[in-house]
């Protein structure tokens, strides 16, 4: 039942695969180092594709976390997800059992969902009639089941739910978790973000929107956001799991707190499919509704993770966006894009993203935005170029913005 009194929510456990490392050290470490994740795609033959690199995912075996027989009955985008939820509430040292499993929810986000087994099963009902098609094919596809599995998989009885928003579905995840510990309705939310969209028909489709970058000669330098010369962005693919948790219970079972979660907003350009509104009027209500939300002036801001997906419309329009929500602040503000090193993982990204945003507040450092090498004059902001940062960081932003126009802030302070 809902409690009328708002409840302090805090980040007491973080779990990550990602391109550039398998698990919180790793991937911190690496965006600390500057560790560029990008590389010639390996999960299938891209000879003929326009786009032949992206951030995939190495050395990762869901075996080590999964029953063999469960994991081949998982899409990769879901073995990323209960993976990287099994992290994080190990790190939290959450412990879910029959007292509490009621109060403990999942809800985590992806764009695209199963798409690698809808491409293989309408291969072998095209092939192989309609009869071969496996009778596992639904449950492995539909978006829900991240969220689904890592509940089973957990135990968590709580709360379940699923965001869909394209780029924004992790950001949305977090935001709507945050509501649902702060309003009273669990104790404690594992949410976040997974993607496993690289793929041939996820590669073709979005080449042949014009998104990707088409830098094969150099892949290491095409993720190169609020650089004159970026292209396009480029794929990524993993996880990034928070868990959000009663400020109450927390400190009731002695459980570390990485930070505060206090603010939320999400908005609509109601503009176009895939651009953004050009002067970032949408999401420049997102950064200013959830400092709103948050209690927050903008002066307060130290460090904003950005969407700073590479492409050339993006990068202008949030750079516009920022401005236009924190005033002149924005210059005295350190922002970075992560995706120059992980790539983008589309509904996935807010998951890292929130990470990394969350241990900037904790370790008081910030990550760089590598291969700025040639900055845009309309991107004049602070963007942390080449390397990483020493800088208190008391209050940090992380933006996500999908098409359809969705937009999303999420606010992070140092808990006292």
């Amino acid at each position: 039942m809902a409690n009328l009194e708002k409840k302090r929510v805090v980040v007491t456990g973080l779990g990550a695969i990602t391109p550039i490392g398998n698990n919180l050290q790793d991937y911190w470490q690496g965006l600390m180092e500057g560790r560029n994740g990008v590389g010639p795609i390996t999960r299938f033959d891209a000879s003929d594709q326009a786009c032949r690199f992206g951030g995939e995912v190495k050395g990762f075996d869901a075996t080590q976390f999964l029953d063999r027989k469960e994991a081949k009955r998982m899409d990769r985008f879901c073995h990323f997800a209960v993976c990287a939820s099994q992290q994080a509430v190990n790190d939290a040292k959450l412990v879910i059992n029959e007292l509490n499993a009621d109060e403990i929810g999942v809800l985590i986000g992806t764009g695209i969902g199963g798409l690698k087994v809808l491409e293989d099963q309408q291969t072998i009902l095209l092939d192989k009639g309609p009869s071969r098609c496996s009778p596992f094919m639904i449950p492995m596809m539909i978006a829900n089941m991240a969220s689904g599995l890592t509940a089973i998989n957990l135990g968590a009885k709580g709360p379940n739910n699923c965001t869909v928003t394209a780029c924004a579905a992790g950001s949305n995840a977090i935001g709507d978790a945050f509501r649902l510990v702060q309003n009273g309705y669990a104790k404690a939310m594992i949410c976040g973000g997974t993607e496993a969209a690289i793929t041939a028909l996820s590669y073709a489709g979005f080449a042949s929107a014009r998104a990707l970058s088409f830098r094969n000669d150099d892949p290491l330098h095409a993720s190169r956001p609020f650089d004159k010369d970026r292209d396009g962005f480029v794929m990524g693919e993993g996880s990034g799991i928070l868990i959000l948790e009663e400020l109450e219970s927390a400190l009731a079972r002695g459980a570390k707190i990485y930070g505060e979660m206090v603010g939320y907003a999400m908005t609509c350009d109601a503009y176009h499919i895939t651009a953004p509104v050009p002067d970032g009027r949408g999401a420049t209500r997102a950064i200013a509704l959830a400092l709103k939300d948050g209690g927050l002036k903008p002066e307060a801001v130290s460090y904003i993770n950005a969407h700073g997906t590479s492409t050339p419309a993006n990068d202008v329009t949030e750079t516009r966006a920022i401005k236009q929500a924190l005033g002149n602040h924005a210059y005295n503000i350190a922002v970075s894009s992560t995706k120059s090193m992980t790539g983008h993982l589309l509904g996935g990204s807010g998951g890292i993203e929130a990470v990394a945003t969350v241990m900037a507040i904790a370790e008081d450092k910030v990550p760089p935005t590598i291969n700025l090498e040639n900055p845009d004059a309309e991107c004049d902001l602070d963007y942390v170029p080449g390397q990483s940062r020493v800088l208190k960081v008391d209050v940090a932003l992380s933006n996500s913005f999908g098409f359809g126009g969705h937009n999303v802030t999420l606010a992070f302070k140092k808990y006292q």
